[in-house]
């Protein structure tokens, strides 16, 4: 018997949404089967993960469309995690902003994820994918398949989750960042994704 109500759950971070983002959040029904991915991997519920075949070790990597939910729903899915797996969302936009005006020290600081305490730490990067190759003095660098490939070996060594959300598909990843950085990725992550066709929530 399963101990966690998941419906209940879903009531909950639908209040959690709201308090958030406004009384507009909303989680439809035809969500479900993702957010209890989401629940099962967050609340590291063994054996709804073992049915779906998430493994705990990994991070996750959430896929879809343009306005389907999924940076709030990582969002949401913070205040549900046991301190021990707490985690920083981190828009990868900012970080490319950040490396224009710090440089190479950036790549570094999220590599090995000592934003706030001297520990490593869990982050998720948020919109993997709307930053552009950027230029410090001239170099060119593609700023976060440098901090995915650094934060493979944090997972390696260490443990240390990665989560991503994303718009991009497997093979653009691939376009983007590299045959190196897709097969980390199916390294390091448990892939959830959104059809193609669900609803801009946004609109």
């Amino acid at each position: 018997m399963n101990k966690y109500s998941y419906p209940d759950i879903i009531l909950w971070l639908e209040k959690k949404g709201v308090e958030l983002y406004g009384n507009h959040f909303k989680i439809v029904e035809t969500d479900y089967p993702i957010i209890y991915k989401l629940i099962a991997y967050f609340l590291k519920d063994e054996p709804t993960c073992f049915q779906y075949n998430i493994n705990l070790n990994k991070g996750i990597l959430l896929s879809g469309p343009v306005g389907c939910g999924k940076t709030s729903l990582m969002n949401v899915m913070k205040h549900l995690t046991p301190t021990e797996h707490k985690f920083t969302v981190k828009p990868c936009r900012d970080i490319s902003f950040e490396f224009i005006q710090d440089g190479y020290q950036i790549i570094h600081k999220y590599s090995i994820g000592k934003l706030y305490e001297s520990q490593p730490k869990t982050i998720c990067f948020d919109d993997l994918g709307v930053e552009n190759n950027l230029k410090y003095y001239g170099n060119e660098c593609n700023v976060m398949a440098e901090i995915l490939l650094s934060r493979y070996d944090l997972f390696i060594s260490k443990k240390i989750q990665t989560h991503i959300t994303t718009n991009l598909s497997a093979s653009e990843i691939e376009v983007n960042y590299g045959n190196r950085v897709r097969s980390r990725l199916r390294e390091t992550c448990n892939l959830i994704a959104f059809e193609r066709n669900a609803i801009d929530k946004r609109k």
